[in-house]
């Protein structure tokens, strides 16, 4: 009954649009039902191919291209963060033609053989990596596999510069200290971190993330580059250099870039270091101190304690770096493990 109700809404709301206007209203036009007792939104219940997504995703214009495809789109609403393989074969059913699904997934022979039964000939992950794909699986099955690189390139990059202020002007620190009461009034020397215009910034391992993290740093604080990473990255260095061209023909201080040939030339050199995390490039304590005692390090996308002397895993949320010796009421940690935000 309710996607009966929903195909008449849509009829008559399509009247009279134009096809872009009408995959858009089709796209915000949906019913409930439920596939093997998993709720699911219907979009375009009339659609002759049967897509599968496992998880709401942001935005709609996913869901245009779909429904202007043709397809009949089915969003699980389950409740559950991450679905089991139990579930996601509920979804399937007896009659699937392809399936987006999340990296969080266990997509190998099991789903593969529940998506080819149901007649599916495409999976696609909702992510850059497919680490939770078994590729050969589904080639045997003759299923095309598809994810989205690139994608993520810039919101990566921005999240780490974001960490980077936040670590840089000490927010975490500031904000726990005034939840847990201590704000008594300004003070000249409270919070006050560290400035990052014309410093250094060093990048271990400058790939397409490094690289534009880097890019926001040099031009939006004007800092300069120190880099390591086994193949040079001969575009950012001559973006830079050109930017550096531009900043002197205005009057305004060049900035440099270098490639260091070692890790340790780099975190002795920065002023604030961010490296892209895996075990190949966590940091010993050795190479840590080297850092200066002004320094500030960021591990993407997990987060490594800023302080020095400190080895610590934390949530971005916990991060704190450090900011040179305490002074007064702002002394409340050298490590995040003990200043949590509230």
């Amino acid at each position: 009954m309710a996607l009966r109700r929903g195909a008449v809404q849509l009829s008559r709301l399509l009247q009279g649009c134009n096809s872009q206007q009408c995959t858009a209203a089709a796209s915000r036009m949906f019913a409930t039902a439920s596939q093997n007792g998993v709720p699911v939104e219907v979009h375009n219940g009339g659609g002759n191919k049967r897509v599968v997504v496992t998880k709401d995703l942001p935005g709609d214009r996913w869901l245009q291209i779909l429904i202007a495809a043709g397809c009949r789109v089915e969003v699980a609403q389950h409740l559950d963060v991450i679905l089991d393989n139990a579930t996601v074969k509920k979804l399937i059913g007896d009659k699937c033609d392809g399936v987006i699904g999340q990296l969080t997934e266990d997509w190998g022979a099991e789903l593969f053989e529940a998506l080819k039964a149901a007649g599916g000939t495409a999976y696609s992950n909702y992510a850059v990596g497919y680490n939770n794909v078994k590729v050969p699986e589904a080639s045997k099955r003759g299923i095309a596999v598809g994810n989205t690189p690139g994608v993520l390139t810039e919101t990566t990059a921005e999240l780490a510069a974001a960490l980077t202020f936040a670590a840089a002007r000490r927010i975490v620190e500031a904000d726990t200290f005034m939840r847990t009461g201590q704000y008594k009034g300004w003070l000249p020397t409270l919070f006050i971190g560290q400035l990052l215009q014309h410093k250094t910034v060093g990048i271990i391992g400058a790939g397409r993330i490094g690289a534009a993290y880097a890019r926001m740093m040099v031009e939006g604080h004007k800092m300069d580059l120190v880099y390591f990473d086994p193949y040079p990255n001969k575009k950012l260095e001559e973006y830079i250099r050109k930017y550096s061209e531009l900043l002197r023909h205005v009057g305004e201080p060049p900035v440099a870039v270098r490639r260091c040939k070692t890790v340790e030339e780099v975190l002795q050199e920065a002023d604030i270091c961010v490296m892209r995390s895996g075990p190949s490039m966590r940091q010993t304590t050795s190479q840590v101190q080297m850092m200066t005692q002004s320094a500030y390090m960021a591990d993407y996308p997990t987060v490594q304690c800023g302080y020095r002397r400190c080895q610590c895993s934390l949530l971005p949320a916990q991060l704190v770096l450090p900011s040179g010796p305490r002074r007064g009421p702002a002394a409340v940690s050298d490590c995040a493990n003990t200043v949590k935000a509230s």
